[in-house]
């Protein structure tokens, strides 16, 4: 397995679901390379997370717990070599 798998997390009310979706991150955090935040000054309430994650079938499990909660949108980007 050696895919580049990039994911974006955006939580469009922060303070509703950011509790769930860390709890999803920290369960799965092993297969999480790299993480990064990035919020708009102009709405703080949303959120964008951007991962880059393994190429594990867990990675396929934390990104469907991640889609499955209500306002979160979930966007994927493969780089296969």
């Amino acid at each position: 397995m050696d895919k580049h798998i990039i994911v974006g997390v955006h939580i469009v009310d922060r303070e509703a679901h950011a509790g769930q979706v860390q709890q999803i991150f920290t369960r799965y955090g092993a297969h999480i390379r790299t993480r990064l935040g990035l919020h708009d000054d102009v709405c703080p309430s949303n959120g964008l997370i951007l991962l880059e994650l393994a190429d594990t079938p867990e990675t396929c499990q934390m990104i469907a717990a991640v889609s499955a909660i209500a306002g979160v949108d979930v966007q994927q980007m493969v780089f296969a070599h």
